[in-house]
């Protein structure tokens, strides 16, 4: 599904990051990471070229806001995994952000991903 594409993980739950990571594996992409807080995302992207990325929506510093706002600005999809929702000021900057509630099955979480990579696609082809 995702032949081989580098795949971030955001996540601090470790339960929760093994299980999104064998997923990663298992649709035949690498995963990058896990990360466990928004500083060791943001390090991981700027050290690594990824294509997309799944989100815990609150680490142990701080929420994803701002590593959204990055990815976001360099056209990378990502979805929000969370049991809490959107950061109110991820959701007043980025308003559609696509979130897969907990608890859900990884697979879920990776078909909407899916969805996202190929909706990113269509946008950079169509130029829209």
């Amino acid at each position: 599904m995702f032949c081989a594409d580098p795949i971030l993980i955001v996540e601090d739950d470790a339960l929760i990051a093994l299980s999104l990571a064998l997923a990663v594996e298992e649709a035949q992409a690498q995963v990058i990471g896990p990360a466990a807080t928004v500083a060791e995302a943001l390090a991981l992207i700027a050290g690594q070229p990824i294509s997309a990325a799944i989100l815990d929506a609150n680490l142990p510093d701080g929420n994803i806001t701002p590593l959204a706002v990055a990815l976001a600005a360099d056209g990378i999809p990502f979805v929000v995994f969370t049991g809490t929702g959107l950061p109110p000021d991820l959701a007043d900057v980025l308003p559609n952000t696509p979130v897969v509630m907990k608890p859900a099955c990884p697979t879920v979480v990776l078909d909407r991903l899916a969805g996202e990579i190929r909706s990113h696609a269509v946008t950079a082809v169509s130029g829209r």
